[in-house]
């Protein structure tokens, strides 16, 4: 991986990250167009600038990350990752597997287009609209349908607002709650995969290109994901998901034929 391939991909990283259309996806399709190896740096690389995005939250949103009076909220997300943490620790071997795969990455881009296009109408009795609101039970289970977001191409944003939503939040309450339990869960991720490669493969994290190529794909995916924030939240609150399911379902019929085309491998 160059530097121009790593600033592509922390661009579409920053992008796609809040949106429900799976960013871990978009990097995937995007590392294969551009015939990018899978190997362990790339695959690190992928995982560790999602966090640099994730941070974005915490700027804009940083009168909420940074008020210790209402110490419910931290143990709101504290119990809302669970899930996370346990499941991504059992299965970790299985995702790295997936993140290999373009082709599950368009089979999921097209199920989760799909249940997007139906969203609005399946849950449509939102009586919480505020974060202080949702109880500790809430939080689990939303948490719980975060785990989804493991399978490459199902979107982490998508399953968490959607949980929030079956949670009986409305969609942007749904939509903060997801960006608030980013925060953890890809800190988390990201520490887990620092230390495993740091274990398994620690000339990776000794390599001072490596090191520049991760400072810089968090910056740029940090200053794209501070924009498309701020519109995620306008548009869905205006419009819906329907645009997004019909995206996801391009891409994915897109991503099929260049598959079997060979242009993707």
């Amino acid at each position: 991986m160059d530097t121009l391939q790593s600033i592509i991909i922390a661009i579409v990283e920053g992008i796609t990250e809040f949106l429900p259309v799976s960013s871990t996806g978009h990097m995937i399709i995007t590392s294969s167009l551009m015939g990018i190896e899978k190997d362990n740096f790339v695959k690190l690389f992928e995982i560790a600038i999602q966090l640099g995005a994730i941070l974005s939250v915490v700027v804009l949103y940083w009168k909420k990350f940074f008020d210790f009076s209402k110490w419910q909220f931290y143990i709101k997300l504290l119990i809302s990752v669970i899930p996370a943490l346990i499941l991504g620790k059992l299965l970790s071997e299985k995702i790295d597997g997936l993140l290999e795969s373009p082709t599950t990455v368009a089979i999921s881009l097209l199920v989760g287009g799909i249940i997007l296009l139906f969203v609005d109408k399946l849950f449509t009795q939102h009586t919480i609209t505020e974060e202080k609101d949702i109880t500790y039970t809430n939080g689990f289970i939303i948490g719980i349908w975060q785990c989804l977001a493991m399978i490459p191409g199902v979107s982490r944003s998508a399953a968490s607002i959607i949980g929030g939503m079956q949670q009986k939040l409305t969609r942007s309450a749904a939509a903060e709650f997801s960006f608030f339990l980013a925060v953890p869960t890809m800190a988390a991720a990201t520490g887990y995969k620092l230390l495993k490669t740091f274990t398994t493969h620690p000339e990776i994290l000794k390599d001072k290109h490596n090191l520049m190529l991760l400072g810089l794909g968090n910056v740029v995916a940090f200053l794209v994901a501070l924009l498309a924030v701020k519109f995620f939240i306008g548009y869905l609150q205006k419009h819906g998901f329907k645009i997004f399911g019909w995206y996801r379902i391009a891409v994915g019929i897109i991503v099929l034929i260049l598959l079997q085309q060979g242009i993707i491998k």
